[in-house]
């Protein structure tokens, strides 16, 4: 469980910066330059995301049960990550209209994935993991949010070719991940017993 704690403070904590520091952040940049600062914040980054992945396979091996989610509840958390994808699209598919209309929706997507999997999983180690991600994302959009009212950003007009294309790209990127890459990747298979 060490491990996993561990990951999630350094990767949650370098992605923090922006909520918690970002004078910090700005006058680092300026210092040492942004390709600089971001070949650190990677690194930092993907070292908080290895430890996360050995820390939550080491867990959930002997993690204690806190409660057991209903059968049901993995439609509904199946069903919440298809929102997630789309969500995760929007935020790369130019020129949509959820984009626009949520502003960040990566974030968005990164509350509606981990309070998903909250509901279909019960171990201390999933509260931990996806619990973090949460209280994380819930935080960083509310900042971003706020930094976009202090910026006045207005975002590019949407196009329903920008709407179809999050929409399709989202749910085959779901339909790929729950049918065979969550099973390949995470070891366990969503819509299987």
């Amino acid at each position: 469980m060490a491990l996993l704690i561990a990951g999630l403070i350094v990767f949650l904590g370098v992605h923090s910066l922006r909520i918690v520091a970002d004078g910090w952040r700005s006058a680092q940049i300026a210092r040492i330059g942004l390709l600089p600062y971001k070949a650190i914040y990677s690194t930092v980054s993907l070292l908080g995301l290895a430890l996360i992945v050995v820390g939550y396979g080491q867990a959930r091996t002997a993690s204690v049960l806190l409660w057991d989610p209903p059968l049901w509840l993995r439609h509904v958390s199946a069903l919440l990550m298809l929102f997630a994808f789309v969500l995760l699209a929007a935020a790369y598919v130019p020129r949509n209209r959820l984009r626009y209309a949520v502003g960040h929706p990566m974030v968005l997507g990164v509350k509606v994935w981990a309070a998903g999997h909250l509901l279909a999983n019960g171990h201390l180690s999933d509260l931990l993991l996806f619990g973090g991600f949460l209280a994380w994302a819930a935080f960083d959009y509310r900042a971003a949010r706020r930094r976009d009212r202090i910026h006045g950003r207005i975002r590019a007009r949407a196009t329903l070719a920008g709407d179809v294309a999050t929409v399709v790209v989202g749910a085959a990127a779901w339909a790929a991940f729950a049918l065979h890459l969550h099973g390949w990747l995470i070891g366990v298979r969503p819509f299987v017993g």
